[in-house]
């Protein structure tokens, strides 16, 4: 075939690819397709997208490499033109000639293991709370129907609202509640059995949206971490909805459905006698799930606020990629490796302004839990005694930075050993 016969070809595209937004992962947008009939999932670089994305039939291979041309300033030859369509060919995501003989569909990739695939053990592990997930998310999605109704979702925006403000005008009694709550062991028990039911329904939340946006739940079940537990829910090829906002949607189904399920709670709470049990349970339920709630929304791995912002910002890997670029950036300011010229001045400050942001709150965390030790000590046992969690957190530094030190000699006197 001659170079102008291969410019006035014109190739098509499947129309039944799933094609998602596209992410920045590092310094490379990556565009992600799915062919449904072979389930094979792939990661196209802008360049190549482009490209597929105008193979509709119509237009010919000489008039998609002008737009390429101007796109991205500089041509196709030959030589790419047939590497491209030979890459996009072989993964099955062109409509194959009926009269050709058509190559082999890739086969399916394996599976990737789920979270019930993994070992558990008694420190870490989880386990499947819902046996078939899939259809029980299916069932409720068909029966809540009257739920995703624009009128009824701004009717329980507009009650989750005033409920939060009137907590926030009654914050007072509403910790004085909390602290006689935290009194009282056996209402303090039953008080955690309803936030984990809230729990439950926000994992729940998670696959209905998710599903009403063309996904699929494959997994609800409970994971562990002691002496964390939480529960969750897998949602399958979110990242191939057609927009954005149902991303968005799916992961703010959760934090919503905890405040929602506070409703029928803050009711009871203005109605039943101000002193006695069950006010004071229901004030500290309220305070413990919009705290639960709210937490939730803050930016950190493996939160829904982190979520959140990965999604909005079109970041698959926010956390990593943030480390990984303040790596580069300090290693270019003594004068080592490349720096982050391969990085968009947008990235550039997305990376950095969210690695040194939750470098600081994973720092003051800890830092501020420490110090609150320290002054409860203080108060309880003598101010001597306020020294004693920073004197271990010191002593665990010492012992670690020993341990480093010990296996570096050990290293070093094998090497020399091996080199004898």
């Amino acid at each position: 075939m001659t170079a102008a016969e291969l410019l006035q070809l014109r190739p098509e595209s499947r129309s039944d690819l799933l094609i998602g937004p596209a992410s920045c992962r590092a310094t490379t947008e990556l565009h992600p397709v799915k062919d449904p009939v072979s389930g094979a999932r792939y990661e196209l670089r802008t360049k190549e997208f482009f490209v597929l994305s105008r193979l509709d039939g119509q237009r010919s291979l000489g008039d998609i490499g002008q737009e390429y041309a101007e796109r991205f300033g500089v041509r196709l030859g030959d030589r790419n033109w047939q590497q491209l369509l030979g890459l996009l060919y072989g993964r099955g995501l062109l409509v194959v000639d009926p009269h050709a003989t058509a190559p082999a569909r890739p086969a399916a990739p394996a599976a990737a293991p789920t979270t019930a695939d993994r070992r558990s053990g008694v420190l870490s592990g989880h386990t499947r709370l819902v046996a078939d997930a899939e259809t029980l998310i299916d069932t409720l999605h068909r029966r809540t129907a009257f739920a995703r109704n624009p009128v009824f979702l701004t009717a329980l925006l507009v009650l989750v609202t005033g409920m939060l403000a009137d907590l926030a005008v009654q914050a007072a009694i509403a910790l004085h509640d909390l602290r006689e709550l935290w009194h009282r062991p056996v209402l303090l028990l039953a008080v955690g059995v309803v936030l984990w039911v809230g729990l439950a329904l926000h994992e729940i939340a998670h696959g209905l949206v998710g599903r009403a946006y063309g996904g699929t739940v494959t997994e609800i079940g409970l994971r562990w971490q002691l002496p964390v537990t939480y529960l969750y829910c897998l949602v399958r090829d979110m990242a191939f909805f057609a927009r954005r906002r149902g991303q968005l949607a799916t992961v703010a189904a959760g934090p919503a459905m905890s405040l929602v399920f506070l409703l029928p709670f803050w009711a009871a709470w203005l109605l039943v006698p101000q002193q006695g049990p069950a006010h004071y349970a229901l004030g500290g339920l309220l305070l413990l799930g919009v705290g639960v709630a709210v937490g939730n929304l803050l930016p950190l791995p493996p939160l829904d606020g982190y979520k959140l912002l990965g999604y909005g910002l079109g970041t698959s890997q926010l956390a990593t990629d943030s480390r990984r670029f303040l790596g580069l950036a300090a290693a270019a300011a003594i004068g080592r490796g490349a720096g982050v010229d391969g990085y968009t001045r947008r990235m550039r400050v997305v990376y950095g302004l969210y690695g040194l942001l939750s470098g600081l709150v994973l720092a003051g965390a800890p830092a501020a839990a420490l110090a609150g030790a320290g002054l409860w000590l203080a108060d309880r046992r003598g101010a001597v005694w306020g020294f004693l969690p920073a004197l271990l957190v010191v002593l665990a530094l010492l012992l670690r930075l020993t341990g480093i030190s010990v296996r570096a000699k050990r290293e070093l006197t094998a090497r020399q050993q091996a080199a004898d």
